[in-house]
């Protein structure tokens, strides 16, 4: 991941309904959800739940399939997992960060 796709996914879900979304189909796992399930759990108007769903599916934090007559979103763990890797490249010196790690505690090296 280079550094103008991290800023990108960044921006997309540092905005509330759009953590919301994002969360919400992390919990969903790979068989996603549909726009009403997605409106409905989070109290959310379709139209704006629609704009969330464009800006994280632009930063690529989200894909959408068609399923008959429904358009089911998921969570795109690729991006995520290397925006977490991306974040925590070279932390702690090389070290495995873990909770028990020294630098878990702010006193790496």
């Amino acid at each position: 991941m280079d550094t103008s796709q991290a800023i990108a996914g960044l921006a997309a879900i540092a905005q509330e309904s759009r953590l919301a979304v994002f969360r919400l189909l992390v919990q969903a796992g790979p068989d996603g959800l549909i726009a009403s399930k997605i409106s409905d759990q989070l109290g959310m108007p379709p139209s704006s739940l629609s704009f969330h769903l464009k800006e994280l599916s632009r930063a690529d934090m989200v894909s959408v399939k068609q399923d008959g007559r429904f358009m089911i979103y998921t969570a795109n763990f690729d991006t995520m997992n290397n925006l977490i890797a991306y974040l925590t490249e070279n932390c702690c010196g090389g070290h495995p960060c873990t909770s028990d790690s020294a630098c878990s505690s702010g006193t790496c090296g």
